[in-house]
């Protein structure tokens, strides 16, 4: 797949869109400010305006956050993210947060002071300058070692470089210790763009690196388990997921591969951010029993395709009485105590410029496959569900898509998903309708439509009602028997 230079130029430089640049003379914090005791979760707010301000940096919490990656460090979980903010300029690093509990999250610093000297250099020596903003992080944990694998690009056609960086604490110092994998200005070479990193370790101990933004798809590469390093110099990899075509024109961007393995569905799950980040940005998930693939989509294809693959999972969305989120992808995947996470950003669509850290819990289908909550993380306690607290009223999403090929100039509008009410009633019919009728074994429900032709099989749990700022409510997700997937929320 190949771009124009003004396509390039949207995909590349998205970050600096959102505010992002050079602040000079700034140096990272020396001290983590105090967890605040009298935190209130009410206290998060979608937009941020008032501490927007580059002074007010200590205070950003869960705001600023693009293309999170989350690892585990004793009682911490922290949190690397793009070097991006909303309505002002930020110093190259990499923004550091950390949280205990996944809800309150407290700024620590950068990873970095400047650009990392060997990749900035690599896009010096071919002839280009390199964004002063590293992009898309990767953290990961290797025995006593944290490794930090970073995306820097330039305004050069795909010339792009992931680097890698070791500290012994997730705090640092980082240590440069090389140029991982790279993309060079020459269309006479197919190659992706080399920004978008994401590590799996295998059962074996095999690492394997996937990489890739746009051009010709989502790379993988075999890495050297003891250096983090290809275990091949100069390898690029091969491609193993594309995106599908309209009239020939390709129908958006692919990018920010992550990728788990689960070890109690012994398969490797690639999730994937297709279209433009502003507005489209939706989460796809495929499986493979190998970590080189092929990752196969719902219906059993190979995502190394023309096509565009299912289930979408996670998609700009918009319940009752909320303005909606969008541009809701290039997540982190990880566990807490045997409970997956997904973690991203969101954006209001009210100021598409904000940025939230988002963070859902994952269910598993029967099937095997990821669902999503419907809404994010605040640790509500889980108690058993009665049937008969499944009877009322429901806010109901189904993640539908639209194709709209293109990028930033073509996918204007978010395509917000809509949320309708439906009827659940006591008599098991839904809207009072016959044809439509449900039934729940918990923690499933299932509802079916005109007769049974259409099921969606659904995971029932108490969350956080975000929107209406209601501590607990009950909430749905699961997919369709065509793979389409489905949230709901108790009104």
């Amino acid at each position: 797949m190949t771009l124009s230079f003004l396509q390039f130029l949207f995909v590349t430089i998205s970050c600096l869109l959102a505010g992002c640049g050079k602040k000079a003379g700034i140096a990272p914090l020396d001290t983590v400010p105090p967890a605040d005791s009298t935190f209130d979760v009410n206290s998060i707010n979608d937009t941020y305006a008032a501490i927007a301000p580059f002074t007010y940096y200590t205070h950003w919490g869960p705001y600023n956050v693009h293309d999170p990656s989350i690892v585990k460090s004793g009682e911490y979980y922290y949190c690397f993210s793009t070097d991006a903010a909303y309505g002002t300029t930020v110093k190259p690093g990499i923004q550091i947060r950390r949280s205990k509990d996944l809800v309150q999250w407290q700024f620590v610093s950068w990873a970095f002071n400047a650009l990392p000297a060997k990749g900035a250099a690599y896009i010096t020596q071919a002839g280009g300058t390199p964004f002063q903003s590293l992009w898309a992080p990767y953290v990961l944990q290797v025995n006593n070692q944290y490794r930090l694998y970073y995306s820097l690009s330039s305004a050069l056609l795909r010339l792009s470089v992931i680097g890698l960086a070791t500290a012994a604490t997730p705090e640092g110092p980082w240590t440069e210790q090389g140029v991982v994998v790279s993309s060079r200005n020459d269309f006479a070479v197919t190659q992706t763009n080399a920004i978008d990193p994401t590590v799996v370790v295998t059962p074996q101990g095999e690492h394997w690196l996937y990489y890739g933004s746009a051009f010709d798809g989502i790379y993988v590469l075999q890495l050297d388990a003891a250096t983090g390093l290809p275990a091949t110099t100069g390898d690029k990899g091969k491609r193993i997921a594309q995106r599908g075509f309209t009239n020939g024109i390709v129908n958006g961007n692919i990018e920010g591969p992550e990728i788990i393995y689960n070890a109690s569905q012994n398969k490797y799950y690639l999730f994937i951010a297709y279209d433009w980040l502003e507005t489209k940005y939706n989460v796809r998930v495929a499986r493979s029993a190998t970590p080189q693939g092929p990752f196969l989509d719902f219906n059993g294809n190979d995502i190394n395709n023309e096509a565009d693959d299912y289930p979408m999972i996670l998609a700009p969305y918009q319940f009752q009485g909320h303005g909606g989120w969008q541009g809701v992808s290039h997540c982190a995947v990880f566990e807490k105590d045997g409970q997956y996470f997904m973690a991203h950003q969101g954006r209001p669509s009210i100021d598409k410029f904000f940025m939230d850290l988002h963070i859902r819990k994952i269910y598993w289908t029967p099937d095997g496959w990821p669902v999503v909550s419907p809404e994010r993380y605040a640790n509500v306690p889980q108690t058993a569900i009665a049937q008969t607290e499944l009877t009322g009223e429901w806010e109901q999403i189904v993640l539908g898509y639209k194709v709209v090929p293109g990028y930033a100039a073509e996918q204007v509008n978010a395509d917000l998903q809509i949320a309708t009410t439906i009827t659940l009633h006591a008599d098991g019919t839904i809207n009072g309708s016959a044809a439509n009728t449900w039934s729940y074994a918990a923690p499933w429900l299932e509802l079916k439509w005109n007769n049974g032709a259409y099921t969606d099989k659904v995971y029932v749990s108490h969350e956080r009602d975000w929107e209406n700022k209601k501590s607990s409510t009950l909430v749905y997700s699961g997919l369709s028997n065509a793979g389409i997937a489905t949230w709901g929320k108790k009104r």
